[in-house]
C-alpha cells in the first residue's frame, strides 16, 4: 500500500494529533482556538500543524466554535482613496487577530448595500463594519441588531441604531475651511459634493443621505451665515443626475457669469474634477478660484498649485473600528461608543485672496 504523503494531501486534525502525540480533541482545541490546554502542548500542536502544512476547515471550525473568524466590510466607493486607506488599516488589525475580511462596495447605493449586507450575513460573518450609504434607509442594519451580529458604523453615524460609530469632526472642519476662505476676502463661495439630492423635509430643505456630507454642508452654511454672506452667495451643489455624474453640475457652476471665487470640495474626487474643469476653462487657481478639498489624496501634493486639504485621520478611524468590533465579538457589553476624531487643515498654495494673482497675458 502506498504510504500517505501528509505534505501534499489534505491534512486533518487527526493527522496533526498523531504527529504531536496528543488526542484528537486536544489538537482540535488548539487548532480551533477554544478550550484550555497547557502552553507546552499548544506549542507542540502548532509546530506539528506547521510542519504538516495543516489548513483549518473553516466550516467545521465555525460549527464547533460558533465563530467564522470572518468580518464583512461594506464601503461606499473603493476607488476613493479614503476608503482604500480605511480598508487597509481595518484589514491589518483584523488579520493580526486572526480574522479574514470580505470586502463589498456599495457604490453609495442603498439597494446594493442592503444586498451586500444580506449576503455577508448569509456567509455567517462574525461582524460587520459599514459605511452607510443612506441614513434614512436602515431596516437592514436594524435587522443586524436583532440577529445579534456585531456591527460598527464607519465615517457615517445613525444615532437611532445605538451602535459603535467612528466619525471625524466634519461640521467643525468644514466651518474652519470656509472661515479660511472668508478671512482671505472671498464673498461668493460654493460647497460641491457628489452626493445626490434626496426628498425634501417638512421645512423644504433637501435631506442629505450621507451623514458625513450632511455635517459638512451644515458646517459650510453655518460659517457663511456667521460671516453675514447672502444666501445666494453660499452655494451648495449636489449631483442632480446619477446617470451623468457630477461633471455637468460643476460645468454649470464654473460657467456662471458670477461664479464662486472659492470652492470647498467634499472629497478629493470632487476636487480633482473641479481642478480639471478649471484648467479646461483657463480659470487660474488660486488667483481666480481658491480650492480646499476634504482628504489628503496623493495628487493634491503634485499639482500646480498644490491643494490645501482637510486631512482626515483615515487610518486611525479604520483601526478604531476594527478594534472596537473585535471587542464586541469577544463579548464586550459596554454602552455603544461614538468616537469623533479631529481633522486638521494642511495649508498649501490653493487659497489666496480673490484676484490677487493676475493671469498672464
Amino acid at each position: 500500500m502506498e504510504k500517505k504523503n501528509l505534505q501534499s494531501s489534505s491534512v486533518t486534525v487527526a493527522d496533526v494529533a498523531r504527529h504531536a502525540h496528543v488526542s484528537k480533541s486536544t489538537a482540535a482545541r488548539v487548532l480551533g482556538g477554544y478550550g484550555v490546554t497547557s502552553e507546552k502542548v499548544r506549542e507542540r500542536v502548532q509546530a506539528s500543524a506547521k510542519a504538516l502544512k495543516y489548513r483549518a476547515n473553516e466550516l467545521a471550525r465555525s460549527m464547533t466554535t460558533g465563530k467564522s473568524k470572518t468580518i464583512g466590510v461594506v464601503v461606499g466607493d473603493i476607488e476613493n482613496s479614503f476608503f482604500g486607506i480605511a480598508v487597509r488599516s481595518i484589514t491589518d488589525v483584523l488579520n493580526a487577530h486572526g480574522f479574514n475580511v470580505i470586502l463589498a462596495n456599495s457604490d453609495e447605493n442603498f439597494d446594493v448595500e442592503r444586498e451586500a449586507v444580506n449576503v455577508l450575513v448569509g456567509k455567517q460573518v462574525d461582524g460587520l463594519i459599514v459605511a452607510p450609504a443612506n441614513r434614512y434607509e436602515i431596516a437592514h442594519l436594524e435587522n443586524l441588531k436583532s440577529l445579534k451580529c456585531a456591527m460598527v458604523l464607519f465615517d457615517r453615524e445613525i444615532p437611532s441604531l445605538n451602535v459603535d460609530t467612528v466619525v471625524s469632526d466634519d461640521a467643525e472642519a468644514a466651518a474652519n475651511a470656509t472661515a479660511q476662505f472668508i478671512d482671505a476676502g472671498h464673498k461668493r463661495l460654493a460647497f460641491v459634493t457628489a452626493t445626490q439630492k434626496e426628498r425634501r423635509s417638512d421645512d423644504g430643505e433637501w435631506l442629505i443621505p450621507t451623514s458625513s456630507v450632511g455635517r459638512r454642508i451644515e458646517g459650510f452654511l453655518s460659517a457663511c451665515s456667521r460671516a453675514g454672506l447672502k444666501k445666494e452667495d453660499s452655494i451648495v451643489v449636489l449631483n442632480s443626475d446619477p446617470d451623468k455624474g457630477l461633471a455637468p453640475d460643476i460645468s454649470n457652476l464654473l460657467d456662471q457669469p458670477e461664479r464662486p471665487t472659492a470652492i470647498l470640495a467634499s472629497d478629493s474626487h470632487v476636487a480633482l474634477e473641479i481642478f480639471k474643469q478649471a484648467q479646461e476653462r483657463n480659470i487660474e487657481l488660486p488667483g481666480e478660484l481658491s480650492l480646499i478639498a476634504f482628504h489628503n489624496a496623493d495628487w493634491t501634493e503634485v499639482t500646480r498649485p498644490t491643494i490645501t486639504v482637510i486631512d482626515q485621520p483615515v487610518s486611525e478611524m479604520g483601526r478604531w473600528s476594527a478594534e472596537q468590533l473585535i471587542k464586541r465579538i469577544e463579548g464586550s457589553t459596554e454602552p455603544a461608543l461614538s468616537q469623533v476624531i479631529k481633522m486638521k487643515i494642511i495649508n498649501r498654495q490653493s487659497v489666496v485672496p480673490p484676484q490677487s494673482v493676475v493671469p498672464p497675458k
